[in-house]
């Protein structure tokens, strides 16, 4: 019986700004299902990891394919959660507006919006306990609701890959954990999770696969395999607390 395919599999990845390398000669698979974690030190490249998956900035060297094949042929395979502080929370846009975003890739061009949608983004909403801020500007949110309406953007999206950049950057504990219930199901729903994580203490309980990288793949796998003192230590050196 043949393997099961990689949701994600990249392969002899370099990527460089302005002549200098960010990431070198990076293979990662990922498979269906699966809740994985990127976590390194500051600059070891797990954003722009993300960013060169989902085709945002463009490698020297390398491919990525997602589910077999190269991602621009259905851009509706991945949903995207970004980092906060990358977001113009001025944008002039409701919280039921910014969720419904999510749609305009299935409604293609020349689509409209109609009740189907309306009624995928407002279940999407209750899901993140959002349904009383639809009327809102995204402006007027804290930071963890912020954070709650773009994976509920993701999630009325419905794609079976999810990848989301510092996803616990700048919430409450309570928000994270909300958050991290969030995924899980998402996961249990057999869809694969990707997230940057900077927080070495929540691996294990957040995680079941985690891949550390520091410029290049150190190691990747299991927690249990691929997260040893040993591991960590090569991946931050000197600069692990």
């Amino acid at each position: 019986m043949a393997e099961p395919r990689a949701a994600i599999d990249v392969e002899g990845l370099t990527v460089a700004y302005h002549s200098k390398p960010v990431l070198w000669d990076v293979s990662l698979e990922i498979a269906s299902g699966v809740l994985m974690g990127l976590v390194g030190p500051n600059g070891a490249g797990k954003s722009t990891l993300l960013k060169a998956i989902l085709g945002l900035v463009r490698p020297l060297t390398g491919r990525v394919l997602i589910q077999g094949a190269p991602l621009q042929r259905d851009r509706q395979l991945v949903g995207y959660v970004p980092q906060r502080s990358t977001i113009d929370w001025d944008f002039p846009t409701t919280v039921l507006d910014l969720v419904l975003m999510g749609t305009y890739g299935q409604l293609g061009w020349f689509g409209r919006v109609g009740r189907k949608q309306r009624e995928a983004a407002q279940t999407a909403l209750e899901r993140v306990e959002l349904q009383d801020f639809q009327s809102r500007q995204i402006s007027e949110l804290s930071g963890g609701q912020q954070q709650r309406a773009f994976l509920a953007r993701a999630f009325v999206q419905d794609a079976p890959i999810l990848f989301l950049d510092e996803p616990f950057a700048g919430v409450d504990v309570k928000t994270e954990r909300s958050i991290v219930r969030l995924l899980h199901e998402q996961r249990d729903a057999g869809k694969t999770v990707v997230v940057v994580q900077h927080d070495l203490n929540t691996v294990g309980e957040y995680l079941d696969q985690v891949t550390l990288i520091n410029r290049t793949i150190v190691s990747s796998g299991s927690v249990e395999s691929a997260f040893t003192p040993e591991l960590i230590e090569k991946a931050y050196g000197e600069r692990l607390v």
